[in-house]
């Protein structure tokens, strides 16, 4: 049977999450000084993500209790998410976070991975059930589409990379925002971006995964971007030239779980995040295949072997805790149906 979201698996990630998203230490910042001022403290440069470790992963665990909270309304934990949200969610705080994002030095902040799941936050709030934190948010999540908007353009090459650098992943969660509000601009751009970047690759031999921190694999990810962008007649083309050899399982490596020695080693432990990240993409491809495809269940069975290698690590070394819940949420409840 595949693995599905149930309401006591999802209080459980709602615990995770709540318990990391306003924890302030430990935390690795990633942070530009224009002067001796910006010498401060997580909570002092972000008024609202300077929990999780690192700020994207805590936009992302905001992204996990908001997804949560739609899905499952009445579950225990959801009073103390709306609270969180109500709490944080204000317009002085993000005016606080737009504040660090116009800094001369934040150009580059966060690109492309944060970019990515702001606006993917920002896809979930869009139509929540409380409106005034969509609309708290919008300051700061204008000024990623406009990052977007302006980087896009003059990105020559994409960055294939498995970790937080990776063009791929960002593209595939902007989508959803872009069609979600109905920005046809950014959604263009998106499309034409990944055409210009992807379209055009043949024969993927998955050459050099996984890395040793990889959390996202560079092939199937591309996949799942070029499966979100393209029409979907278009797709089935592109998808048979890229990965040619699927009904022999291969690139083999691709259907091979990750092995983790170290969960406190926040590189090594990246790689429970890369068996829970295919299986997103190994749902999603599979889903997209006509029923009659063989493919569907070589993908379906490679997804549930990825889930099963990777679902036991989502809680314990907090190396993992602060971030895997968020790819659980991915690879349950984001494959198209």
């Amino acid at each position: 049977m595949p693995i599905t979201l149930d309401i006591t698996f999802a209080e459980r990630l709602a615990e995770i999450a709540l318990g990391h998203v306003g924890r302030e230490y430990p935390n690795q910042i990633s942070h530009g000084l224009d002067g001796p001022q910006d010498a401060q403290v997580p909570s002092q440069l972000h008024p609202i993500f300077y929990g999780s470790y690192d700020w994207h992963s805590c936009v992302h665990g905001y992204w996990t209790l908001a997804r949560l909270l739609r899905l499952c309304p009445g579950m225990v934990h959801a009073e103390a998410i709306r609270r969180l949200f109500d709490t944080m969610l204000t317009d002085d705080k993000v005016a606080g976070e737009c504040a660090y994002f116009d800094r001369p030095s934040a150009r580059g902040y966060q690109r492309p991975y944060g970019w990515g799941w702001l606006l993917k936050l920002a896809t979930e709030l869009h139509g929540h059930e409380n409106a005034r934190w969509s609309a708290a948010l919008s300051p700061l999540t204008k000024r990623i589409v406009q990052r977007f908007n302006d980087f896009l353009p003059i990105a020559t090459y994409p960055v294939r990379v498995g970790t937080h650098f990776n063009t791929a992943f960002a593209l595939r969660l902007a989508a959803d925002y872009a069609e979600t509000v109905g920005d046809t601009r950014l959604l263009d751009l998106l499309q034409n971006t990944a055409l210009r970047w992807y379209g055009t690759d043949r024969q993927c031999t998955a050459w050099g995964e996984p890395s040793g921190d990889d959390f996202l694999s560079s092939t199937l990810i591309e996949a799942e971007c070029m499966r979100r962008l393209m029409p979907a007649g278009d797709f089935a083309g592109w998808f048979d030239g890229f990965l040619p050899d699927l009904c022999e399982s291969e690139p083999a490596v691709l259907f091979s779980p990750a092995r983790i020695s170290d969960r406190s080693d926040g590189k090594i432990a990246h790689l429970d995040g890369l068996n829970i990240s295919r299986a997103w993409c190994w749902r999603s491809l599979s889903a997209a295949l006509p029923a009659d495809d063989r493919r569907r269940d070589i993908l379906m069975r490679a997804a549930e072997a990825h889930l099963d290698a990777g679902l036991g690590h989502v809680a314990g070394d907090y190396m993992g805790e602060h971030w895997l819940a968020s790819y659980v949420m991915l690879a349950l409840t984001e494959t198209p149906a």
